[in-house]
């Protein structure tokens, strides 16, 4: 690496290791598709708040959209990444690769 290159910055929001798991899991639907908040914490193995609590950042950067609603009289939240959320990932993964090509070394 010479003096004018210098490391890929990775995203704060997303580097947090279980942000970077819900927006990993996420990112494998569809344009526009959604996951059940149940289903996202069960297939990640975490607890409802804990959950909530990474959300709630994603949400805030506008990474992940929250939907309330209702299945007959149980109310039920979806959870999708947003345009600006797959390509923070899609920048994220680019970062990540570059960086671990710069490392160098042998396995």
């Amino acid at each position: 690496m010479t003096a004018e290159q210098s490391l890929p910055e990775l995203d704060p929001v997303i580097h947090a290791q279980a942000r970077l798991r819900v927006v990993a899991a996420l990112n494998v639907l569809g344009e526009g598709d959604e996951m059940a908040f149940g289903s996202l914490k069960d297939l990640l193995g975490m607890t409802a708040g804990n959950l909530s609590v990474h959300l709630t950042k994603l949400e805030e950067a506008e990474y992940i959209r929250i939907t309330k609603t209702h299945r007959g009289r149980t109310p039920v939240t979806y959870v999708a990444l947003t345009k600006r959320g797959r390509l923070a990932f899609e920048d994220y993964t680019k970062a990540i690769r570059a960086l671990l090509d710069n490392a160098g070394g042998t396995i």
